[in-house]
């Protein structure tokens, strides 16, 4: 596994490790937080940063701590595991695309990566070993790259396309080949912070299967459900309680 850490990451471990042999969990550090500060303003502007800056530091914090009851009704539902993931398969690196990084993967030879949570993975990582690389991405591709594909849909009067997907992994953002895709079904008591339980919970399935085949030599790509490709950043504050008050998605 080639990772970033965090929830998701736990929750893709533990969720397949008894069924395939994962043999090492290559971990990141975190990038700057200040330099994608930067890079996003060039890209966005101050004010719509700003704005998204305001609604990170408040509103999912607040819904999360507000949805605990339902986030461990998903967990139950998705059989969502948080064990610690043992030292012992863990491998700490700066950056996935670091000389370390590659080192051990020309070194190590594995037939298959399973991506989670890391910053772009470069093409001088995924050209220096024949392995495939498969991500899961919160959110139905291409139409949601990006983050919070739930949401963006929601927003969007697009619950068909309210999802997640298993793809293979390219330098681009979220625009490798598709695998698997599926729906999440949120009810009234989700929102934003809980999206992502239902989404990881349905990508696990679709993780396992894709790894079923792959073991079998029948992984093969599939048509996306639609061909137009957007890549969607956080809400600004303003855009989220918009949203929120005359259109009720939460």
């Amino acid at each position: 596994m080639l990772t970033g850490g965090g929830p998701s990451t736990t929750f893709m471990y533990n969720g397949i490790k008894d069924s395939f042999d994962i043999s090492t969990v290559i971990l990141e550090e975190g990038s700057s937080i200040k330099k994608f500060i930067k890079r996003r303003i060039k890209r966005l502007g101050y004010i719509k940063v700003f704005g998204q800056l305001l609604f990170q530091t408040t509103i999912p914090k607040i819904l999360h701590r507000i949805s605990q009851k339902r986030i461990k009704e998903i967990m139950s539902e998705y059989n969502l595991e948080d064990n610690k993931i043992p030292d012992s398969v863990i491998l700490n690196v700066t950056s996935v695309n670091s000389s370390d990084c590659i080192e051990f993967l020309k070194k190590e030879k594995p037939d298959l990566i399973i991506v989670n949570g890391t910053r772009i993975i470069s093409k001088k990582v995924l050209n220096c070993t024949d392995a495939i690389f498969i991500n899961t991405h919160a959110g139905i591709t291409p139409k949601y790259r990006g983050v919070h594909g739930g949401y963006w849909a929601l927003a969007n009067n697009d619950r068909d396309n309210c999802g997640v997907s298993v793809h293979l992994v390219d330098s681009g953002i979220d625009t490798g080949g598709v695998l698997f895709q599926e729906n999440i079904s949120p009810i009234k008591k989700d929102n934003f912070s809980t999206y992502p339980y239902l989404q990881i919970g349905e990508g696990i399935l679709l993780m396992k299967k894709a790894i079923t085949k792959f073991m079998s030599d029948e992984l093969k790509e599939v048509s996306p459900r639609v061909s137009e490709s957007t890549l969607w950043y956080h809400p600004t504050i303003w855009y989220y309680l918009s949203k929120r008050i005359f259109k009720g998605v939460r």
